[in-house]
């Protein structure tokens, strides 16, 4: 009897497996390609949505669910719909130089962020149009660069899509006209494939230096 008790035992030894066993045996069990490449794809693909720049709308900037924004390169400018009737003491509207926050009062904000750039918060301001729309205006502190977004982390625009509006640059000053005018041929530039204002200037500087010193040697250098 004590041989066939020891006898049993063995065999019930052989069929079991402890867990440290059966975690091993999942451990070598092989992966399916099939699922981790579908797993990978995935992944891919969400990552290319989270940084896809969206095309512009008509005032170069975005048509969001709540509200809309658009820009040009002096001023950004918000509509935001609210309830018909609304007056100015129900809404609540902080302008700062690097943060906005909009909404009615007792609710939630229905724009609240820091601002993608800086603004003159005394240049700017808003108003109740026909007791239904937020309209915000915000004066930008450097007028020389199209915003990629209103506030920082939001859906981003193509900037190289944004298009000025080409009849109003002579009313601007000197020094932003110029720096508009070069921004403009610049991307063009970059859009045929061909060097920018900046590229041209240092070939036209190493062109000079060329001429200037014959004897150098130049078999190193590099034109930009």
């Amino acid at each position: 009897m004590a041989i066939l008790t020891d006898y049993n035992e063995d065999q019930e030894n052989n069929n079991s497996s402890s867990p440290s066993d059966l975690s091993l045996n999942a451990d070598l069990a092989p992966s399916n390609p099939m699922v981790e490449e579908e797993k990978e794809a995935a992944k891919k693909l969400e990552e290319e949505k989270k940084n896809k720049k969206l095309t512009p709308n008509k005032a170069n900037g975005l048509d969001m669910e709540d509200h809309s924004w658009g820009q040009s390169l002096q001023e950004v400018t918000i509509n935001i719909p609210v309830p018909q009737g609304t007056k100015s003491r129900d809404v609540l509207c902080e302008i700062k130089m690097k943060s906005l926050k909009v909404g009615l009062k007792g609710q939630n904000p229905i724009i609240e962020g820091e601002l993608f750039e800086s603004v003159k918060p005394n240049d700017s301001y808003w108003v109740i149009e026909d007791q239904k729309v937020i309209s915000v205006l915000l004066t930008k502190c450097d007028k020389t660069t199209w915003w990629k977004s209103l506030v920082k982390g939001g859906p981003e625009i193509d900037t190289q899509k944004a298009e000025p509006e080409t009849s109003k640059l002579s009313d601007l000053d000197g020094e932003t006209r110029s720096a508009v005018e070069k921004m403009m041929f610049d991307q063009r530039q970059k859009q045929m494939g061909l060097p920018t204002s900046q590229e041209i200037e240092n070939q036209e500087m190493m062109k000079k230096f060329m001429a200037q010193n014959p004897n150098f040697d130049f078999s190193n250098a590099k034109m930009m």
